[in-house]
C-alpha cells in the first residue's frame, strides 16, 4: 500500500486540518484516525457527498427493486447529486436528473415513473428514454436550436452482481479498476441469484465511516458482541491488501458453529460454491459492504444524511424464497443494534475538547487501509489499496 510518503506535499482538497491528515496517512503501526473534523464537520460531509460519494462508484441499491413496478424512471439522490434512471427492456441507463433548459429536476428523489417519455413539468420538454431530447415547445423554428446539442447528460453506470452502481459526477475511474479484484471474493456466492429474504433500515446517531471504522475490526467484539463471540473467533482470520477500491478480510467460526446466528446453527441451505468454512466481510468503496456466510449473504448500504446521522439499509439474501429469515436476521439485528450504540458513543466523545485522534491497534489494520482511502480521497487521488 503507498504510504503518506508519496503524498507528503500535497494539500488536502477537502476542508480537514493538513497536520491531522498527515498523521492519519502514516504507515500502520504509526498512524492514527482521520482528523476529529472529519467526523464533526458540516463542510468535510458536503465535500465528501461530492467527492468521495457522487465522485466514487456508490451503491444506488437492487436492479430489481429500482425497476420494480414496470418503472421506466426512477429519481434518487447520489451524493448531493440528482440522478435519474431510465429502464427500456433489459437497458438501465442513467442521466443528471436536470432538464437542459431551466434546470428544473425531472422527478424528485425516490420519485418513479411509468411514462415512455420523460416529461419537465416547468416548461414541457420532453426526453426518450435514452436521454435525446424528443420535443421543445416554442423552439421549432429557431434557426439556431438543434435538439441533439441538448438531450440529457448520460452518467456512468454498471450492474454489478445484481447491484447498481452509478458515478455522479461522471469522473470516476472505470468500474473494472475500481473494483479491482474483489469479483474473485464474491462471485462464489453468487448475489445476483439469491433472494431477498428481510430488511431492516437503522438511521443512526454517528457519522458514515464510523459504521465502516467498526465493521472492519473486532478489536471491540469481546465486549460489545458477546452473542458473536459464541460462534465466531474475533482473532481469526485475515484482512487482504489487494487491487481495488475495498477492504475486508474473513474470519473463522467457533466451535462446531457452521453460520452466524444466536446458536451457530443455520435454518437455511448452503450455497452452492461459496466458502462453507468462513464468513468473508468486505467493504466496496464507498459505501456497499458485503457480508458473504455459507448460507446467506448479508449487505450494508451506508447513505450519509449530517455529521452525525447516517441511513442504514441491512438487506439479507438467501438460495430461495422458501428459507425463514429470522434466524440470520435476528442474530445480526442484535449484533447491528450493539454496533449502532458504539458508533453514537464515539461520535458523541469527538466532540470532546480532550479528545485527539488516537492510534490504530494491531489488529485494526484494515481499519487503517479504510482511513488510508478517506484520506488519500481528501487529497484528490482515486481510493485502492495495493496500488
Amino acid at each position: 500500500m503507498s504510504t503518506v510518503n508519496d503524498v507528503s506535499s500535497l494539500s488536502p482538497l477537502a476542508p480537514v486540518n493538513p497536520d491531522g491528515l498527515s498523521r492519519a496517512l502514516l504507515p500502520f503501526g504509526q498512524s492514527t484516525m482521520l482528523p476529529i473534523e472529519s467526523y464533526t464537520s458540516p463542510d468535510v460531509l458536503a465535500w465528501e457527498r461530492r467527492n468521495l460519494v457522487a465522485g466514487s462508484w456508490a451503491c444506488a441499491g437492487r436492479i430489481e427493486e429500482l425497476r420494480a413496478d414496470d418503472a421506466t424512471q426512477r429519481a434518487l439522490l447520489v451524493g448531493d447529486i440528482p440522478v435519474l434512471l431510465t429502464f427500456a427492456g433489459d437497458e438501465v441507463r442513467a442521466f443528471a436528473n436536470t432538464c437542459r433548459h431551466r434546470a428544473h429536476v425531472l422527478l424528485e428523489d425516490d420519485e418513479c415513473s411509468t411514462n415512455k417519455s420523460v416529461l419537465c413539468v416547468y416548461h414541457a420538454w420532453t426526453y426518450r428514454l435514452d436521454g435525446s431530447l424528443q420535443g421543445a415547445p416554442g423552439f421549432r423554428d429557431n434557426e439556431y436550436f438543434d435538439k441533439d446539442d441538448y438531450g440529457l447528460v448520460p452518467l456512468p453506470s454498471v450492474v454489478w452482481h445484481g447491484w447498481l452502481f452509478v458515478n455522479a459526477t461522471g469522473t470516476a475511474a472505470p468500474f473494472e479498476e475500481h473494483l479491482g479484484v474483489l469479483d474473485d471474493l464474491v462471485a462464489p456466492y453468487r448475489p445476483e441469484d439469491l433472494v431477498l429474504g428481510g430488511r431492516h433500515t437503522y438511521e443512526i446517531a454517528a457519522n458514515w465511516k464510523l459504521v465502516s471504522e467498526n465493521y472492519h475490526e473486532c478489536y471491540h467484539c469481546p465486549l460489545i458482541h458477546p452473542e458473536l463471540c459464541q460462534v465466531s473467533n474475533p482473532s481469526s482470520g485475515d484482512n487482504h491488501s489487494l487491487p481495488g477500491a475495498w477492504v475486508g478480510g474473513t474470519m473463522n467460526f467457533k466451535g462446531d458453529a457452521v453460520t452466524m446466528s444466536l446458536d451457530g446453527t443455520s435454518k437455511g441451505r448452503p450455497i452452492e460454491g461459496a466458502p462453507q468454512d468462513t464468513v468473508l466481510y468486505v467493504q466496496l468503496f464507498p459505501n456497499l459492504l458485503i457480508s458473504g456466510h455459507p448460507d446467506y449473504v448479508m449487505t450494508h448500504r451506508v447513505l450519509p444524511l449530517a455529521p452525525d446521522r447516517t441511513w442504514i439499509e441491512c438487506s439479507w439474501y438467501f438460495p430461495g424464497a422458501d428459507i425463514d429469515p429470522s434466524y440470520a436476521m435476528e442474530f445480526w439485528d442484535l449484533t447491528n443494534s450493539q454496533d449502532w450504540k458504539a458508533c453514537g458513543l464515539v461520535q458523541r466523545g469527538l466532540n470532546s475538547p480532550h479528545f485527539s485522534p488516537g492510534p490504530f491497534a494491531p489488529n485494526e489494520d484494515a481499519v487503517h487501509q479504510w482511513v488510508q482511502m478517506i484520506g488519500r480521497g481528501y487529497l484528490g487521488i482515486a481510493p485502492h489499496i495495493a496500488d
